[in-house]
């Protein structure tokens, strides 16, 4: 059963202000290109990557984020999960969320992998009791056994990986902020990861997952929000959305 959770974006926009050679690069393209904030003087200051883009979930609601490299999607989930403000606009969440945008950060590479599970336990708002619970089913799926009580330095890029998906993937999400799916290790490992993150996902009330696969859209998602330069170009049911962006696609090609 879903958590009870509920997640309204309301008129979203986001700009990145340039410097120097960024400025030069944006310069030499189109400046007709409305992304572009241009001053009075004509001074290239920002583009835009998000433009008032807004949209509504309930309880049970997977979002799937579609847009071509570029269109947004990576910049939205960053103002969803709280890692960048919006310029303007609002985000309204009844539920925690849990963001796998990059599982990477807040690894402290001095420290052993017990201490970086509490490190980073704590980090997403778990409580001490909570995390001593959990600590058992982290180390016996990252199969690292007595790694754990070693500096996270001295491991391999795998075992780092291992490590992290693990702990990533230990607390029962309520919103779940997905920037592609998540896997990790070799052929066995990535075999058992894949089923823990079916059951992972699962466990959210409201999941939002951008990808550029239409088959894990399809077998995860109901609906769905086209992003376009920034900009919502369609959003409705996932198979619709994503049959037009694909036509799009061949259209252009």
């Amino acid at each position: 059963m879903f958590s009870m959770t509920s997640f309204v974006a309301d008129d979203i926009s986001l700009a990145f202000p340039l410097y120097s050679k960024a400025q030069q690069q944006a310069a030499a393209g189109d400046q007709h290109d409305d992304r572009i904030i241009i001053s009075p003087t004509g001074q290239i200051l920002a583009v835009k990557a998000l433009s008032n883009v807004s949209f509504s979930l309930k309880s049970g609601d997977r979002l799937a984020l579609i847009g071509r490299n570029g269109s947004g999607k990576t910049s939205l989930l960053q103002v969803l999960a709280g890692i960048i403000p919006p310029d303007s606009g609002r985000v309204i969440m009844t539920g925690k969320p849990t963001s796998l945008i990059n599982i990477n950060l807040g690894m402290r590479q001095e420290a052993t992998g017990h201490y970086n599970i509490t490190l980073r336990g704590l980090a997403v708002g778990r409580r001490r009791r909570e995390i001593e619970e959990k600590r058992p089913e982290i180390a016996e799926f990252s199969e690292l056994g007595e790694f754990l009580d070693m500096p996270v330095e001295t491991y391999s890029a795998g075992m780092r990986m291992r490590l992290n998906f693990a702990i990533a993937t230990a607390f029962d999400p309520e919103i779940l902020l997905l920037d592609e799916w998540l896997s990790a290790g070799d052929t066995a490992f990535r075999a058992k990861a894949t089923l823990r993150m079916q059951a992972f996902a699962a466990k959210a009330g409201i999941m939002v997952l951008a990808s550029h696969s239409q088959k894990l859209l399809l077998d995860n998602c109901n609906v769905a929000i086209w992003l376009e330069d920034g900009r919502v170009r369609e959003s409705g049911s996932v198979e619709p959305i994503l049959g037009a962006y694909e036509k799009s696609l061949t259209k252009n090609t």
